[in-house]
Formats: C-alpha cells, structure tokens, sequence
C-alpha cells in the first residue's frame, strides 16, 4: 500500500527547497510502462516549468493541488496564454484535467506547493515549446516571474 502522510510531504518539500530546480517528485507509478502515471510534485516559488505538451501520443493529464497555491497556465501553439486556473485545496480549483496535447505549464505561488498528478502511460516524453526558453537557460528567471502574472491573452514574453 502506498501512503502519503505529513511527515513524506515534508520530506519531499524539503527536497524541493534543496533542489537547484526547486522541485521534487516521488513516483507512485512501478515503472514508465505502467498504463496510469502517478506521481507527487512539491515546488518552491522560481521554480520553471518549461512550457510543455503531452502530444506523442496525446494524452490528457488531471492535477490535484494536497497543498499551497499553484497556478496552472494554457497556451495556443503561438505561445498565447489561453487560460489560467489557480489550484488550491482550500480554493480556487482543488483538481483539474487538462486536456490532450495541451501546451501548459506551472507555477508556485507559495512555498511547499504540492500537486498529485496522473495521466495514461506508458511514459513518453514531453514535447517542449519551442518559443519558450530552456529550464537552466539565462532567460528562465524572469520567464517564470512574467509567468506569475501573465493573464489570458499576453503572448510568452520568454
């Protein structure tokens, strides 16, 4: 049986905040052929999420916010923000399923944020923006600072 308590939640914050990428994930999934892909996430704020796509083979993935703020963004092919939903467990939206081969991305609003995500397996990939910068590339910093605030319409400013 598989558990998540306080003590492994704080365990993988503290992991995330000692993280150079400020996030940390457990896997709750055996292996990447297994046919559902559960993992846990914990984020700090800064960290960047690259805009990404789950298209080869599509594939919709669901997010439950356990604890913090996150904030979920959507783009069209261009790098517009098409939508932007706050999860929370205590507000905003607690879960949400993105639909297949939908660009997105996350953002830590606080620190400790965690989300519970799965999606069908077996694991393939992402398919990365290419209008958006690399995790580790010089622009990442103020991307995922533009992204904190980026309303529905603004292009990506990476």
């Amino acid at each position: 049986m598989k558990r998540l308590d306080t003590e492994s939640l704080r365990a993988l914050c503290a992991q995330a905040a000692d993280s150079p990428r400020q996030r940390a994930h457990a896997l709750w999934h055996a292996d990447h052929g297994d046919a559902v892909q559960r993992l846990v996430m914990a984020m700090q704020p800064g960290t960047y999420v690259r805009p990404h796509r789950h298209a080869d083979p599509d594939k919709w993935e669901t997010l439950l916010a356990l604890r913090g703020r996150v904030v979920l963004m959507t783009f069209d092919d261009g790098g517009v923000v098409t939508g932007r939903i706050e999860l929370a467990p205590g507000a905003g939206s607690p879960v949400v399923e993105l639909p297949a081969a939908t660009w997105h991305t996350l953002v830590a609003l606080e620190r400790d944020s965690v989300l519970f995500e799965f999606k069908p397996g077996p694991y393939a990939p992402q398919e990365f923006a290419a209008w958006a910068p690399a995790e580790g590339d010089a622009a990442a910093a103020a991307t995922e600072v533009w992204l904190k605030s980026a309303a529905p319409g603004a292009r990506f400013a990476g």
